[in-house]
């Protein structure tokens, strides 16, 4: 097994993205809960396609999946874990392309709604086509622009979330 940070260790993350989603917890969590929010989360050029999802909940269990790059396919498994926080859940690679990957999802309800903060620790491989790959593909910009989008899209999905349980 890769060397990844446990949950308890002390966090260095690498990169950090926040934002205040207009929503409630519960949208925002649901969100996130959702079976298809992975694909939702994903932006083009890129798409993830799930071989086995044995999730339980966001705080426990696996899934393995292959995000495609365009025509170039890269293979994940992940573990799902709790967060630090009573509102937050952690994903941590279990085997990738990097070296340790730990993404902390992190949701504090604030003054005009969620405050959600993703927090990426990672470490590139020394070495090798992965340690080229994931230094153009995992580096601060290329996250910007993947968290602002998933901001973006998490921001639509809460707020439908919230009008689909006000109708019932």
């Amino acid at each position: 097994m890769q060397n990844q940070p446990n949950a308890n260790d002390s966090f260095a993350p690498t990169f950090e993205h926040s934002s205040i989603i207009p929503s409630t917890l519960d949208a925002v969590w649901a969100f996130h809960a959702d079976k298809g929010a992975f694909s939702k989360l994903t932006p083009p050029p890129m798409f993830v396609q799930v071989h086995r999802n044995e999730l339980k909940s966001l705080t426990e269990g696996e899934v393995e999946f292959t995000l495609w790059f365009l025509f170039f396919p890269v293979r994940w498994i992940a573990r799902h874990e709790p967060g630090p926080t009573p509102n937050s859940f952690q994903d941590r690679q279990i085997k990738g392309p990097v070296e340790v990957w730990l993404h902390r999802h992190l949701m504090e309800t604030v003054p005009g709604g969620v405050k959600l903060t993703d927090q990426i620790t990672i470490h590139h491989r020394k070495s090798g086509f992965w340690a080229i790959f994931s230094r153009l593909f995992f580096n601060n910009l290329a996250l910007r622009g993947l968290f602002i989008y998933r901001h973006l899209r998490t921001r639509l999905g809460a707020k439908r979330y919230a009008q689909q349980t006000a109708k019932v």
